[in-house]
């Protein structure tokens, strides 16, 4: 059986492989495999459940999934890929490969298993869920991506592969991954429930449960994470049973974050992370969600992370100035870390209770200033500006800054980021 079927010979329609049912049911059929199996051994084979596992569920989800395989074809036509779907009404949707800035591979484990893997576009704007082929075989999906990258329409042509990416910037740590999950606030929680178990099996094995799989799907994503130099951006792979490739465009971020949580700083250790525009994709599963933001490093050292941050924001500042000091009367436990700073390029904010988040912002991205002053901010001559850009994984904020600091603050910003739209604008167009 072929991974693709063409619609017409004329047209150019394809379809996903027919195995793309079965992996986007994988985690249902999971599910459906627990039931069989309790049922198995607890000898209630013929309970009500079962029968309505075996009669409904189950052909229900294979019905479900051949149609949708079925009402679903891809070509690349006229410059674009185009996607449509056609069951009660028709959704054509086309994505211009001109738009088109990074093309990521994403293979689950049971899509590696059947080796295939899916394609998801990061386009100009938010697409969503619908800008994906899941799924192709994988040799198909390596090639497509090929073709799309180069502005290829022409599927008998052979394009040129690919650039590598050029070195290494960073590799996580197997060792220091492992014990980070364990210094972890999950992981601490995990503990709790097995003490509790003694006493309270049941809701402690639900615990033990849900601690477990938070445990295994940060092991499952953040394992072998290996982040390169590309001539555009960064390139982002990594994964144990579900692995990932990704490009990270440098027109694409919208922020960066540094984290160092409470139980790390002993250590040195820190968690870095990027923000991207528009919502993308979990790389941990067969599944769909909205997910802005893209860790870089899931435990490294600060000079690692600094490697990173250098590459991506080379001209950001590093001379934070601190809070005054009555903001301690309202932010007791963080008022010591508030500190910001920003030249001509990158705005850079610091806070965090028990953790310390250390955000960057290039002024190019804000796309609003936001002053915030509470009734303790009142009372105390205090308030917020917040930065708001088209990313959600970071919220960058001057917090309880100075009134007169602050409106000195938010004029200079405003003229700030105008300025850096209007260079990159004109650079732009240039280019």
């Amino acid at each position: 059986m072929t991974a693709t079927e063409p619609k017409a010979a004329d047209t150019g329609w394809r379809r996903l492989s027919p195995l793309s049912p079965l992996v986007r049911l994988g985690p249902g059929g999971v599910a459906i495999a627990l039931i069989l199996l309790t049922g198995l051994l607890s000898g209630d084979s013929g309970s009500p459940w079962n029968f309505l596992v075996y009669a409904v569920l189950i052909p229900f989800g294979l019905v479900a999934g051949f149609v949708s395989w079925r009402v679903t074809r891809w070509r690349i036509d006229d410059g674009a890929l185009q996607k449509e779907q056609s069951l009660f009404r028709r959704r054509s949707l086309r994505f211009p490969l001109a738009q088109i800035q990074a093309v990521d591979v994403l293979r689950p484990g049971l899509a590696r298993a059947l080796g295939l893997a899916e394609l998801r576009l990061q386009m100009g704007g938010s697409t969503g869920d619908s800008a994906r082929l899941a799924y192709l075989r994988t040799d198909e999906a390596l090639a497509l991506r090929t073709r799309l990258l180069a502005r290829n329409p022409d599927p008998e042509a052979q394009p040129a592969p690919l650039d590598k990416p050029a070195g290494v910037l960073f590799r996580v740590s197997t060792a220091r991954l492992l014990a980070s999950l364990a210094l972890n606030a999950r992981g601490w929680l995990l503990v709790a429930a097995a003490v509790i178990a003694v006493v309270f099996v049941g809701p402690a094995v639900t615990a033990i449960w849900i601690g477990a799989a938070g445990l295994w799907r940060r092991l499952n994503a953040d394992y072998g994470v290996r982040v390169s130099e590309i001539d555009d951006g960064l390139h982002l792979e990594g994964g144990l049973v579900a692995t990932s490739a990704e490009t990270i465009p440098r027109g694409r971020v919208q922020a960066v974050k540094l984290v160092e949580p409470i139980l790390w700083q002993p250590f040195g250790w820190v968690r870095l992370e990027v923000d991207i525009a528009g919502g993308e994709h979990e790389r941990d599963g067969g599944g769909s969600s909205t997910r802005s933001a893209r860790t870089l490093v899931p435990v490294g050292t600060r000079r690692e992370a600094d490697v990173l941050v250098a590459y991506l924001l080379p001209e950001a500042p590093d001379q934070l100035q601190r809070a005054p000091s009555r903001a301690r009367f309202k932010a007791p436990l963080s008022y010591r870390r508030l500190a910001w700073a920003t030249n001509d390029d990158v705005v850079v904010t610091r806070q965090g209770r028990v953790a310390r988040i250390t955000s960057w912002v290039p002024l190019e991205k804000v796309q609003s200033l936001r002053r915030v002053r509470g009734p303790v901010q009142r009372l105390l001559r205090l308030e917020t500006i917040h930065l708001d850009t088209a990313g959600r994984g970071v919220r960058a904020a001057l917090r309880d800054r100075d009134v007169a600091e602050g409106e000195q603050a938010l004029s200079r910003l405003v003229d700030l980021c105008r300025r850096a739209r209007r260079e990159t604008s004109i650079a732009a167009q240039k280019t």
